[in-house]
């Protein structure tokens, strides 16, 4: 059994290569092909693993399941949803500062799940307004960014600020939505719908539309960040079964090192300020989860 140390380094790690191979892709072909091509990868991936290796427990009642599939699927279609704004921020934007800013998607499930009735570990609201501060940090400290020799304008970088701010609310929303499947569905299953959600909603509709083709570099970028999103998920459920906290600490530290792997890669230059604010959002992120499993 892989220890949560590992499980959370290896799902950091994932999550690392798919936002560095998405934000590329991202800039070779239109962010609906992108997500249409990670969807697909995803459920071509998880559809063996689903159907040979976790069958939906037999115990379960046909009615739960069929409410926690339609959850899954639900989720699924908010996933699509922020990854489309996603996509289009690293598009325009700094790798560093929409990957920090979309990661703040567990945190909005946390304040979703307040307004839903549930209350949250003492010291959660300290940790979330540290959270906050560092996402005005990053996103408004923009401005004359540098990614590949070119300058980022301060209008494209508010821009892809608001994108990945709007991206995080959908996915933190996919994640609350999630968690009202988890208790019934093995893993993949919770995964499953919602790649398959975007499939159809996505995929299908740019093929029968002609519009699914991307150039060879594009779509190896694409086959990876579906790849990487899927090893990411698996070793996060793998690691949070034993200790949810230290993986979630450990599987939130995938913004700076796609920070530092842009700098190196894509010879991304990011304000002090910016860089801050990642460094504070990273540490109210791991101090929330922190404080949620204990």
């Amino acid at each position: 059994m892989i220890s949560p140390v590992v499980a959370g380094a290896i799902a950091a790690v994932a999550y690392a290569v798919s936002t560095l191979a998405s934000a590329r892709a991202s800039r070779l072909a239109q962010p609906a092909a992108v997500v249409a091509g990670v969807m697909l990868v995803g459920t071509l991936l998880l559809l063996p693993i689903a159907l040979l290796a976790t069958p939906i427990p037999a115990s379960s009642g046909s009615t739960n399941v069929a409410a926690a599939l339609a959850w899954s699927a639900l989720a699924g279609a908010s996933n699509v949803g922020g990854l489309l704004l996603a996509y289009s921020a690293y598009r325009i934007g700094a790798v560093g500062v929409v990957s920090t800013i979309g990661s703040t998607e567990g945190a909005i499930a946390a304040v979703i799940s307040v307004l839903a009735g549930q209350q949250l570990a003492p010291g959660s609201g300290l940790a979330l307004a540290l959270i906050a501060i560092g996402v005005v940090l990053a996103a408004t400290g923009g401005g004359h960014e540098l990614e590949e020799g070119v300058e980022i304008s301060r209008a494209s970088s508010l821009r892809a600020a608001a994108l990945a701010g709007c991206a995080a609310l959908f996915l933190g929303a996919g994640l609350f939505i999630a968690g009202q499947a988890s208790s019934s569905l093995p893993a993949p299953w919770v995964i499953l719908p919602g790649r398959a959600a975007g499939v159809v909603l996505v995929t299908l509709p740019l093929v029968l539309l002609r519009r699914a083709a991307v150039g060879r570099r594009a779509l190896l970028f694409i086959a990876v960040t579906g790849v990487a999103e899927i090893v990411g998920l698996v070793a996060f459920a793998v690691g949070a079964r034993q200790d949810i906290a230290v993986t979630s600490v450990l599987g939130s530290m995938f913004p700076p090192i796609a920070a530092v792997a842009a700098f190196v890669l894509f010879r991304e230059r990011l304000a002090p300020r910016q860089i801050l604010g990642i460094g504070v959002v990273v540490a109210g992120i791991g101090a929330l989860g922190a404080l949620s499993s204990s």
